[in-house]
């Protein structure tokens, strides 16, 4: 057989021969994945083939074998490697969720763009399918997301959910990390004067307010038109003595260094009003919880000096609940030096043995120029289910002033068994004013902090029944990634906000705080560099008080950063006291825009979405008009002469804030 014959038997072999075929497509399910890296925000694990109180998987009354029971707020990061072809299933609010305003939204990110979303599922919704194309996506977001109350059981399920790949099969991984991005500029060497330009006070009473002046040290002090009575310590620029007679006193304020001086006019409204402006502090709930101690608090005041908060305005450091005897049913306490009797032969509160003299604590905390602040509850018991005030409310208050606390913070927590059915209004106010109305008999200023989750409309009446901050809802610990939601919520109060009125959502829990549920030891924050700076911000713009509760003892420069940017602060202590009102762009983002007393505006452009998003600020939605000066306040620096309309690029979860100022003319 020549060559050319035998070529043309082999093509016909070749052609007879079966076509090769691709290799078949994987599946693996979502259940069957490392969902360790599953992260509930606040709540325990996730349940596999169950729903999230371990019930039988059901979305609308059908069942399902196979899948994940989880509940709002939930991230699952996954690694594709660009091999998954897709990724299907069923998702909506499980049945076992009982709540009527249960709800949630899921939705699914990949390689930075939204692939799908759910839109709002409520409890009873019929299940709704998943089909989304993979081809190329590296990286995966899965999200469920809370468009209703944190706390409404927003139980959701990806049912049946599973991969189709061909390779490497996915992989659960953690979140992507940010770098800690430094933005704001180091002070500089020249003295600058912060914190608040106005201060209240009662006439006669103690009066106590440290300078807050950054620059290189040493730095002297002097103030023109110092009020009688009131003497100021050249070197520390602590201000101390009583409060002058009613009416307003304005001071000049003098700082000088080896690298220039500054002045400031500082005024002194002596009268009814206490907190003019936000306070600003540290409060050790989040960070140390049932471990308080008297060493803990004292090395809070040590490093707020140390590490220049004190020069910025923070100035309260505040104990949280524990500090008094525990309750002998409590649980997580293993700590027998916290039970003991809760009241001596007098009736007087007594500390446990963390605590051993409360007037030289504050007397160390008043030696910084520094305030001290306490807690307790209007039940028989605490939160955490120790000593509190109820029948003892007078004798108390004048304990926490006879010790030298300037602050009060009054948790509702088991005034409900006092008040048992009773949801009234008036029940409501009754132990807020019964103790409001004792602490302004006291012979020393004592800020009032209302803590009873927004019940009732506080935010109407908290001033009236003599508080000066009151919390707009629940507990922000473990639901740090809803400060967008939270901020949304508090700003709805917006007309109540005023010098010594202050709608409270909540404190800053960045750097190292512990985990809410378990009363943790401190860990590094779950937020992203973003999400930190987007909580400042936020908190800023409302004019909310500035309370970090992490760990003092692990501060790093990022943090710092984050918390003693002197112009965002600025933003938050102005004497107008307003809280910024919301314009809405789209379903995730929106503008926050607040006057400040000088006429200019401070501007946050957000984006709650899990994608970046391109953000403009009209002069329209703004209220302004001509060209405005616009100044990066994070960098601390100018952008330029605008006008129309601001634009950025937003990025996931994040605020770009900005201050404009009309035109010099």
């Amino acid at each position: 057989m020549d060559l050319h014959a035998r070529c043309i038997r082999l093509l016909a072999f070749i052609s007879l021969a079966p076509a090769a075929q691709p290799l078949a497509a994987d599946t693996i399910s979502l259940a069957d994945l490392d969902l360790t890296h599953l992260h509930v925000a606040g709540w325990s694990a996730p349940r596999v083939d169950l729903s999230f109180n371990g019930k039988p998987l059901s979305i609308g009354g059908r069942k399902f074998e196979r899948g994940i029971g989880t509940r709002a707020t939930t991230t699952l990061w996954l690694e594709l490697d660009g091999r998954a072809e897709r990724f299907s299933g069923w998702v909506g609010v499980d049945d076992a969720a009982t709540a009527p305003n249960a709800a949630i939204r899921m939705v699914i990110v990949g390689d930075d763009r939204k692939l799908w979303e759910s839109g709002v599922m409520k409890r009873g919704d019929a299940a709704k399918p998943i089909d989304v194309a993979l081809g190329g996506v590296r990286s995966l977001l899965l999200t469920v997301l809370h468009p209703a109350e944190p706390n409404a059981q927003n139980f959701a399920d990806w049912a049946d959910a599973r991969f189709t790949y061909s390779g490497a099969a996915p992989r659960a991984v953690n979140a992507p990390r940010e770098g800690a991005v430094i933005l704001t500029p180091k002070p500089p060497a020249a003295p600058r004067i912060n914190g608040p330009r106005l201060y209240g006070g009662r006439p006669g009473h103690p009066f106590l307010y440290r300078i807050p002046t950054t620059g290189e040290r040493p730095i002297t002090f002097a103030a023109d038109g110092l009020p009688a009575g009131l003497r100021l310590d050249s070197t520390s620029g602590i201000l101390t003595g009583s409060t002058p007679p009613r009416g307003k006193h304005v001071v000049t304020l003098h700082a000088r260094n080896s690298h220039g001086a500054t002045t400031r006019a500082f005024e002194i409204v002596s009268g009814d009003t206490l907190a003019l402006t936000p306070h600003m502090g540290w409060n050790h709930w989040y960070a140390h919880y049932n471990r308080i101690t008297d060493a803990m608090t004292r090395e809070a005041a040590d490093v707020m000096v140390k590490t220049g908060m004190a020069d910025v305005g923070y100035s309260y450091v505040n104990i949280d609940d524990c500090w008094s005897h525990a309750s002998p049913d409590v649980k997580r306490q293993p700590d027998q030096q916290r039970f003991g009797p809760f009241r001596d032969a007098a009736g007087n509160i007594l500390t446990n043995a963390h605590f051993p003299d409360m007037r030289a604590l504050t007397d160390y905390i008043h030696g910084y120029g520094l305030k001290a602040g306490i807690y307790s509850s209007p039940g028989p018991l605490t939160c955490g289910r120790y000593a509190a005030s109820y029948e003892h409310e007078e004798q108390d208050a004048k304990q926490f002033a006879a010790w030298g606390f300037d602050f009060l913070k009054y948790d509702w927590c088991t005034y409900r068994q006092i008040a048992g059915t009773d949801n009234s209004l008036a029940m409501m106010q009754k132990p807020y004013r019964l103790m409001g109305d004792i602490l302004k008999t006291l012979p020393r200023d004592v800020v009032f902090n209302l803590c009873q989750y927004g019940h009732g409309n506080v935010w109407e009446w908290g001033a009236a029944v003599g508080g000066h901050s009151w919390r707009t809802a629940g507990d922000l610990g473990g639901e740090l990634n809803q400060i967008f939601a939270v901020a949304l919520k508090n700003a709805e109060h917006r007309e109540w906000s005023k010098p010594g009125a202050w709608n409270d959502p909540d404190y800053l829990q960045i750097g190292f705080i512990g985990e809410a549920r378990t009363n943790g030891e401190p860990k590094p924050c779950p937020l992203t560099a973003t999400e930190q700076y987007a909580f400042m911000s936020l908190w800023s713009l409302m004019a909310s008080p500035l309370i970090f509760s992490g760990d003092m003892s692990r501060l790093d420069d990022f943090t710092l950063n984050v918390l003693c940017n002197p112009e965002v602060i600025e933003i938050d202590q102005d004497p107008l006291g307003e809280c910024a009102r919301v314009v809405r762009l789209s379903a995730e983002t929106f503008l926050m825009v607040k006057t400040l007393a000088d006429g200019s505006r401070a501007i946050g452009l957000c984006n709650q979405d899990e994608v970046s998003r391109d953000v403009t600020a009209s002069w329209k939605d703004l209220g302004l008009s001509g060209p405005q000066r616009v100044r990066d306040v994070w960098r601390q620096r100018d952008l330029g002469e605008i006008s129309r309309e601001f634009k950025a690029t937003v990025p996931r979860h994040g605020v770009v804030l900005v201050r404009m100022f009309p035109r010099r003319r």
